[in-house]
């Protein structure tokens, strides 16, 4: 926990290096037409035979019950309390594809969508469309203007897209217009505090603008969703808190901003977690102690409510492991920053897998990479803010506290 008042005087700088892996959206939850989750329906060589030889355990990434977002999520994986340390996804989503976000400038992340005549959501990712349509529609609604804010809209990847109101009047606190679900409309953005007004209309009036400029536009999309507005906040340095040099590489734009704005070093990466691996691969031997790697695949199934899918999403990461686990790094952490079971079609609360590999582990899971043997595992469950010490501890990393 990067808050522990005593942290400074136990860390300490090793030559051990720690791979942490990030498998978005990781854990599930029985699905009753298989009568298994899909870690137990998938077949997992490298993890299962991992597992078998590590310290494992499940984590509750914010509290029980609460279903976090990816932001919360991997806020509490770094050892950051994601209630203390909320951050909005707008900035993330901004600082992670390079946007010029300023002190006091207020970020929002955006989803294309599909509405039904009725105005009713059809479809929250109008149908996952390309980025080069996201481009072209980013490119339409930049001729939308809004007295007394400066506004800039900026392309992300697939239906997601960045805006950031400029200016002294701009703040984050108004509500969302994503109502997260399909079969109703989108939300009227209201202010959350007196000084939320201003921003709040903003928004109505960039969304009713879009709206009519993407009607006669006639392509895929029709609508836009904007959530998680934000300013840039401060926060602990995540290097410097741990004694790390760390290093980050994910291929998605938001989790490059959370590495990002916490002070990891962002490589450059291409599209692929196989270009990710690739990174690593590259930059291994070089002076960095820690990696944050990101698998967005079995997430995205997930949340497609497509068990199948996930399935083979979580074959596809455990064949590509075998290259991680070729490099021998000191630590292997593979972990979740939540859980999306098909079977919900979404997040959720559930506690999610992870397993610690050192020359330290304990291994007790018999074998198998699953939610129930996970829980069974030497570490049990854990907050995932406190997965961090534990990773520091296995890495050598660690002093005695006290006399």
């Amino acid at each position: 926990m990067i808050d522990f008042q005593y942290l400074s005087s136990i860390r300490k700088q090793t030559a051990s290096k720690i791979v942490m892996i990030v498998v978005d959206g990781l854990g599930g939850m029985t699905n009753p037409s298989t009568g298994q989750s899909e870690l137990e329906a998938a077949v997992l060589p490298n993890l299962d035979r991992l597992a078998a030889n590590s310290s494992c355990g499940v984590s509750t990434p914010v509290l029980p019950g609460i279903t976090p977002g990816s932001g919360p999520g991997h806020m509490a994986l770094f050892g950051y309390n994601p209630i203390k340390y909320l951050l909005g996804r707008g900035v993330l989503e901004g600082l992670g594809i390079g946007a010029p976000i300023g002190k006091g400038d207020v970020a929002a992340r955006g989803n294309f969508c599909l509405l039904g005549d009725d105005g009713k959501i059809l479809d929250r990712r109008a149908g996952r469309i390309t980025t080069k349509e996201c481009v072209e529609l980013v490119e339409l609604l930049k001729q939308i203007e809004i007295p007394g804010l400066g506004i800039e809209i900026y392309p992300v990847m697939d239906y997601r897209f960045v805006l950031v109101f400029k200016g002294e009047a701009s703040s984050p606190n108004v509500s969302e217009t994503d109502p997260q679900i399909t079969g109703v409309a989108p939300l009227v953005s209201n202010p959350t505090s007196d000084g939320g007004t201003g921003t709040a209309l903003a928004v109505n009036l960039f969304t009713q603008r879009s709206m009519e400029i993407l009607k006669e536009h006639k392509g895929s999309a029709n609508g836009i969703l904007l959530r998680g507005f934000s300013n840039i906040p401060e926060l602990p340095h995540f290097g410097s808190s741990y004694a790390l040099n760390p290093a980050a590489i994910a291929a998605y734009p938001m989790y490059r901003g959370v590495a990002g704005l916490l002070g990891m070093e962002v490589l450059n990466s291409k599209q692929t977690f196989e270009d990710e691996i690739k990174t690593l691969e590259m930059n291994f031997s070089k002076g960095y102690d820690y990696f944050f790697l990101h698998y967005k695949p079995a997430d995205s199934a997930g949340e497609d409510g497509n068990f199948s899918q996930k399935v083979a999403m979580l074959e596809e990461f455990d064949k590509k492991l075998e290259r991680i686990v070729q490099l021998e790094p000191d630590v292997i952490v593979i972990c979740g920053d939540h859980s999306t079971p098909s079977y919900i079609s979404s997040h959720s609360w559930h506690p999610v897998p992870f397993l610690i590999n050192s020359n330290l582990s304990q291994g007790k899971v018999g074998g198998q990479f699953t939610e129930n043997s996970c829980r069974e595992g030497t570490i049990g469950d854990i907050r995932a803010e406190e997965l961090m010490l534990l990773v520091l501890s296995h890495a050598g990393k660690l002093n005695k506290f006290g006399p």
